[in-house]
């Protein structure tokens, strides 16, 4: 299919081919809820939607629901899970196309799971993968610009978004829940689509969550996961245990160390500096995964893909300047694109550092990964707190290059392979 599209795609106008694609998804997606016999009638739907925090809520929901004694499944980013089956999101899209999401939730029904928990995206909404969901409950983390090129503006990113507000209202279930932080204007219209419950949760008030991970954003998050499980019928208490007890989310403030010692030579040298692994790919995600490691920091970062939020190019490196003692800039995902051209955008951004000695520009990924592996080690001699931050790409299985070729990749894998390399010289 994908082979199809490919060569339809090189024959017909790409306007046309555009217009045509949303028709082309909402008559799949119509398709697929009849050949799968409507199977979001027959399980609890939790929708999660917003800029950031969606596969981290996925994973904090999924948690406390567990912990309730509830069978879950899960559709996100990360991973697809089915019970206890789990497999990784190889797909490089939140949300795969054709009938992916329906028999996700056939397949979810009939393994008696009693929730499905759906990470939504606004690329998913727009190309109708909500369609034919009945969702009974819906959580909105936040709402701030991205996909600008993709959608055309902001008000048309929004709009996809709240497209699945839309279903939730329409949606055939009782007692629907929908669940918004209070971080901006933007989610009030969320609150538009009138269900049986609407609730705005402050998001900035969260002195008292305990979490396992590190960061305001994610106890942030995990008030809105346990909100939503409260309202479920879910006790605080059986909450608060899950997310103290939620200690690792793959590609979300991931922590990166080589403490086996059975598999790892006796004679490596100690880590005296922590190695971060995050998806965070825009300046307040970037702020956030910063501020959660006080102390020195080295930044490794690229820009979310070639042709894609070109404006925030500069940004990611002002925001990296700022935060950050070292800054490398690398590559990321650059599609067509010239990959030296998106890098000089980002180092654009960086005014107070110079280059080749605390501002490097390295085309390379793992080169920079190493380099900035030896960076953080040089100062942790004459610091305490020293956190290396690899940024960007999170759990993405793939490098994307020119006409869509992929190489296979992982940073949590590649600055684990470093990172033991480097401590044993």
């Amino acid at each position: 299919m994908e082979n199809l599209l490919r060569k339809i795609e090189k024959l017909v106008p790409r306007k046309v081919y555009k217009a045509s694609q949303p028709a082309y998804h909402y008559m799949l997606a119509f398709a697929g809820k009849l050949i799968y016999g409507l199977p979001s009638r027959k399980i609890k739907v939790i929708a999660i939607t917003g800029t950031k925090g969606k596969s981290s809520t996925t994973e904090y929901v999924n948690a406390i629901l567990e912990e309730a004694g509830y069978k879950t499944s899960i559709l996100s980013t990360i991973r697809f899970k089915i019970g206890q089956d789990n497999k990784k999101n190889l797909y490089k899209m939140t949300m795969p196309g054709r009938f992916f999401v329906q028999k996700f939730l056939r397949e979810s029904v009939d393994a008696g799971c009693d929730y499905a928990i759906i990470e939504m995206t606004s690329e998913g909404s727009r190309f109708y993968r909500h369609h034919g969901i009945h969702i009974d409950a819906l959580i909105v983390t936040n709402i701030t610009p991205e996909h600008i090129e993709s959608h055309g503006s902001f008000e048309k990113y929004l709009q996809a978004k709240l497209r699945i507000a839309k279903q939730l209202h329409n949606s055939k279930k009782k007692n629907k829940i929908l669940i918004t932080s209070n971080e901006s204007e933007h989610l009030d219209r969320f609150h538009e689509y009138k269900v049986e419950t609407n609730i705005k949760v402050d998001t900035l008030d969260i002195a008292d969550m305990e979490t396992g991970l590190a960061g305001d954003f994610n106890k942030a998050n995990a008030k809105l996961a346990m909100k939503l499980c409260t309202e479920l019928g879910v006790s605080e208490a059986v909450c608060r245990i899950a997310i103290k007890n939620l200690k690792y989310i793959a590609g979300r403030a991931e922590e990166i160390t080589l403490k086996n010692i059975e598999t790892h030579p006796k004679d490596q040298r100690p880590q005296n500096f922590k190695v971060i692994v995050d998806y965070a790919h825009t300046t307040d995600s970037l702020k956030k995964i910063y501020n959660a490691y006080p102390g020195k920091r080295v930044a490794v970062l690229g820009a979310c893909g070639g042709g894609r939020d070109v404006y925030k190019q500069p940004d990611l490196g002002a925001t990296a300047d700022k935060y950050c003692d070292i800054v490398i800039v690398t590559d990321e995902d650059p599609y067509d694109d010239d990959v030296m051209t998106i890098i000089n955008n980002v180092a654009g951004g960086v005014k107070n550092k110079t280059e080749d000695k605390d501002l490097f520009l390295i085309k390379d990924r793992r080169a920079a990964i190493r380099k900035g592996i030896e960076a953080a080690d040089i100062l942790s001699k004459t610091n305490h707190d020293v956190s290396l931050i690899i940024s960007g790409k999170g759990t993405d299985p793939y490098i994307m290059r020119a006409n869509n070729e992929k190489e296979i990749w992982s940073d949590a894998d590649v600055a684990r392979e470093e990172l033991s390399d480097y401590l044993q010289k």
